[in-house]
């Protein structure tokens, strides 16, 4: 079955929420009825035709969006299967709660990305802002599951309280990298700013620029114990993901333990030079 094409007729004056425009919830709606689905407009609602234009898609299903969504939130909000594509930007709790499929976003995504993601596999080709990958105000938990990929830079409080699954920065991050993570791995390719791993209590960060890409906190603690077959598994999964990635699984790395502030067990890992 085709999938749809939704095309920006232009951008709105207010924020557009669009939770619960995903491939399930249109699968088998004619056009009409595509058009008609309501969405939040500031603090009314409006149907998905008054701001964008039906196309047919492609064969596989995907839900392709077309234009800068910079002000449309909760773009892949809850997606639970399929694809989603967003050739452009998006604004704000993009991917918030997904739990399946692959939602891909070509531009620059705002606050709050990727929170509380519990599955599937979500790309940003641009940059994210703080708090992505991260958890809800007022909510103890932050990704919990699934991949998260970011070709270029995050903000600050990158996978705060992450509990579960694997966040990639291609570029650098933003103070407090990891703060409070409980488990999971996050790696970033470039440099990282202050208090990374504050707070951590289990969970793995992967410096991949090495010993240059940040200051270790006073908190942590060099390992004296071998941890090669473990890395060897870690360096082979992030190897996938390219770019300065590509290249760990041949270099030696430092680990360092904390944070002991917390009682932390969580490891900070620096690889060596390739």
């Amino acid at each position: 079955m085709s999938g749809w094409r939704l095309v920006l007729k232009a951008a709105p004056a207010l924020r557009v929420d669009l939770r619960g425009i995903t491939p399930a919830a249109l699968r088998g709606l004619a056009a009409a009825q595509v058009e008609r689905l309501p969405v939040g407009y500031g603090n009314a609602r409006l149907e998905l035709g008054e701001f964008f234009r039906l196309a047919p898609g492609t064969e596989d299903g995907t839900l392709t969006f077309e234009g800068d969504l910079s002000r449309f939130d909760r773009v892949g909000c809850g997606l639970d299967g399929g694809r989603m594509l967003v050739e452009g930007g998006v604004g704000h709790h993009a991917g918030e709660g997904m739990r399946a499929g692959q939602l891909r976003v070509q531009g620059d995504a705002g606050l709050l990305a990727a929170c509380e993601m519990a599955g599937g596999t979500f790309t940003v080709q641009g940059n994210v802002g703080d708090f992505a990958a991260g958890a809800l105000p007022g909510s103890m938990d932050g990704m919990r599951g699934g991949t998260f990929v970011v070709r270029g830079s995050a903000g600050a409080r990158f996978a705060d309280r992450m509990r579960r699954g694997s966040a990639i920065v291609h570029g650098d991050a933003g103070d407090f990298l990891a703060s409070r993570l409980v488990a999971g791995t996050v790696a970033v390719g470039g440099r990282v700013g202050a208090h990374a791993g504050f707070g951590m209590r289990r969970g793995s960060i992967v410096l991949a620029a090495g010993a240059g890409a940040a200051e270790i906190p006073a908190t942590f603690v060099p390992a004296l114990g071998a941890a090669d077959v473990f890395w060897q598994l870690l360096a082979r999964d992030l190897a996938r993901h390219g770019g300065v990635f590509a290249s760990l699984p041949g270099r030696t790395i430092q680990r360092h333990l904390g944070d002991l502030a917390a009682d932390g067990r969580g490891e900070l890992i620096v690889p060596g030079q390739p």
